[in-house]
């Protein structure tokens, strides 16, 4: 007998909701709780792994007082934080609504592990839906919108979970806890890489440039429906046998190694591999040769507890099951991002996380007699792929530059610097760095820590966002990885961009400089580099500072040049000096001092904009805004006469 879809579907609701309060919980870990780069990575990775330890002992609950009950409970206060977490309300209310959330959230699954031993198709479907809606929404989850449409949303999402957790449920079988053992892990590799929209883009934003740089590209979320429709239909099929049950832990395997080689040309492949061997491995572990003949006839009551059929050991069994996966989940994460805080390498990890799927998979019980799953596979996929289909046509813009009558005598510069998108009170803040942006009629601007998919991020694509609500076409260039560096935008075609790895000098994140050429039509060419200096512990950025300077005026070769970014040095400083020695003009020096750090109350000049002496700067300013920790930086520079 099948699963009822109603249980199924009750699942994946319960699913797509807990990721979106994830989607919120992480960064809150690095932008509310603590700083990154100032609070110690170790204090903000135990508060983050605590919510997760906590959660162990949600399965004693469960073997106590039943599993309906905590299921129940658990799922409204998840429901109410999740709807909560609508209003953006920012800061600490935000944090601590996503961490009741969250634990709310670890403790529903563990109690529904209790009363699931089929939660493959569920598991499958939530990571799916949620992906493509991901995609729809381009990167930016309503939770963060504010409008009307977002409440409409959340509400109904809610709304049908809690009807469905309402219902009796059926009847378990004694199997499962493997497949449960593999939600945490399974829910790392789905974000990371395998179904997260913004890696995907990113992909293909390498592929529309050249020299390990990133443009804007054409139809960018295109390899989302593919991803989306291969991991689900792999995941609610049934898998081959004998040795060719082997080609899903081969292909996830394959794709994480490709994702863990930090090259931006093979984010496709590895984004394409890791969703197909995600879903065959979830495939494997799905105990369709068990069939529980009174699953559908016999449903129990709100108030049963764990079913009749089903000892409570076997119950417990798939919850500690579920939380030690999810445990897996908060290890890899703190373990795989706080290495851009602590300086040790973090390649091994989604690696570590692929060869554990794929060892639970591959060893488990082959399949005797496969049971249809609730939905029919290729129905369920057509349907979701469907959805994410929309996602090129409705989130795809391509910001086109163009060259205006004749080349301009001034240009307007804006350098800033960011912070992935999140202003000072944690909420996610898109709109209000576009706003001051804006404000500047700028025909240039050089960003400082975009972040295009960290999970830990929320898993947005900020630059891609930004570019289309500026208008502006970009370049990046990574700096830690393929898909956190600096970017260039401009209202004029760029060209001949090339990026230098900066030296690390005890760094623990990584830099570089990104220079790019601007076509300003009849032969009139800019050169502008954007960077963002990291200094070593306690010491100035000098080595990288020089290199900045000295890449520069090698690139610029004789033409106006602008170099701008978060120096991370004050004037009067020997980094700052790098700068001025090679000949360069502190474009800012008419309103110094100017402030720029933190941007509610500013007090350190870090943020600058450099000129070659042929451009003269007018009318530098640092507008307030408390949509990033730091205020941006402007200045408009008039070209030499031709």
């Amino acid at each position: 007998m099948r699963y009822r879809q109603l249980t199924t579907g009750t699942l994946a609701l319960g699913v797509i909701l807990l990721i979106d309060v994830l989607r919120v919980w992480l960064p809150g870990i690095i932008t509310i709780f603590g700083q990154a780069a100032s609070t110690p990575a170790e204090l903000m990775g135990a508060f983050a792994l605590g919510w997760f330890v906590l959660a162990l002992g949600a399965p004693a609950v469960v073997r106590r007082i039943g599993a309906r009950p905590v299921v129940v409970v658990a799922a409204v206060v998840l429901a109410l934080a999740r709807l909560a977490l609508t209003a953006a309300p920012g800061g600490r209310t935000q944090l601590w609504l996503a961490t009741a959330g969250l634990l709310a959230g670890l403790v529903w699954l563990i109690g529904v592990a209790a009363d699931t031993d089929r939660p493959v198709p569920g598991l499958a479907l939530g990571f799916a839906v949620n992906a493509a809606l991901h995609a729809v929404w381009d990167t930016v989850d309503v939770v963060w919108w504010g409008t009307w449409v977002a409440w409409l949303f959340s509400s109904v999402v809610v709304l049908l979970f809690l009807l469905g957790t309402a219902q009796p449920v059926a009847r378990a079988g004694d199997g499962g806890a493997r497949a449960w053992l593999l939600a945490g892990p399974a829910l790392l590799l789905a974000g990371m890489v395998a179904l997260s929209p913004a890696l995907a883009r990113t992909g293909m934003s390498y592929l529309f440039a050249g020299n390990g740089v990133a443009g804007s590209p054409l139809f960018g979320l295109a390899p989302v429906p593919v991803a989306v429709a291969a991991f689900l239909f792999t995941a609610s099929t049934r898998p081959p046998r004998g040795w060719g049950r082997v080609y899903g832990p081969v292909a996830l395997l394959v794709g994480a190694l490709l994702f863990a080689l930090d090259r931006g040309d093979l984010l496709i492949p590895a984004v394409l591999l890791t969703a197909v061997g995600l879903g065959a491995c979830l495939a494997l572990t799905d105990d369709a040769n068990r069939p529980n003949e009174t699953a559908e006839t016999e449903p129990t009551g709100p108030g049963s507890g764990t079913t009749s059929d089903v000892t409570s050991a076997t119950a417990a069994r798939r919850g500690y099951a579920v939380a030690i996966g999810m445990l897996v989940f908060a290890l890899g994460a703190v373990g795989y991002y706080s290495a851009y805080d602590l300086g040790y390498p973090n390649a091994a990890v989604p690696v570590v996380v692929a060869g554990l799927i794929a060892v639970v998979a591959f060893t488990a019980q082959p399949v005797v007699q496969w049971l249809p799953g609730p939905f029919p596979p290729l129905r369920a996929a057509a349907a979701v792929t469907a959805l994410a289909l929309l996602a090129p046509v409705v989130a795809d813009e391509v910001p086109v530059a163009s060259n205006r009558d004749g080349p301009p005598e001034r240009l307007t510069v804006v350098a800033y610097n960011i912070r992935m998108g999140f202003g000072l009170d944690g909420r996610l803040d898109l709109t209000g760095l576009t706003e001051v942006v804006e404000r500047q009629r700028p025909d240039v601007v050089l960003l400082s820590e975009v972040d295009r998919a960290w999970l830990l991020n929320g898993g947005h694509d900020t630059l891609d966002v930004m570019a289309d609500r500026l208008g502006m076409p970009y370049v990046f260039a990574p700096a830690a990885d393929p898909v956190w560096g600096d970017a260039v935008l401009s209202r004029w075609p760029m060209d001949d961009a090339r990026s230098l790895p900066l030296p690390a000098v005890g760094a623990p994140t990584g830099a570089q400089a990104l220079g790019v050429t601007l076509d300003l039509s009849d032969g009139v060419r800019t050169a502008v580099v954007s960077t963002h200096l990291q200094p070593p512990p306690g010491q100035g950025p000098v080595v990288q500072a020089r290199a900045v300077a000295d890449f520069a005026i090698r690139y610029a070769a004789g033409r106006p040049l602008v170099v701008a970014g978060d120096m991370n040095t004050e004037p009067g400083d020997e980094a700052f000096e790098q700068f001025t020695a090679a000949g360069l003009v502190d474009a800012l020096a008419a309103a110094r001092p100017l402030a720029t750090s933190p941007a509610d109350d500013p007090r350190e000049q870090i943020d600058h904009i450099f000129v070659s002496a042929g451009l003269t700067p007018s009318d530098p300013v640092a507008p307030r805004s408390t949509a990033s920790d730091h205020l941006p930086v402007a200045v408009t520079v008039t070209l030499p006469p031709r």
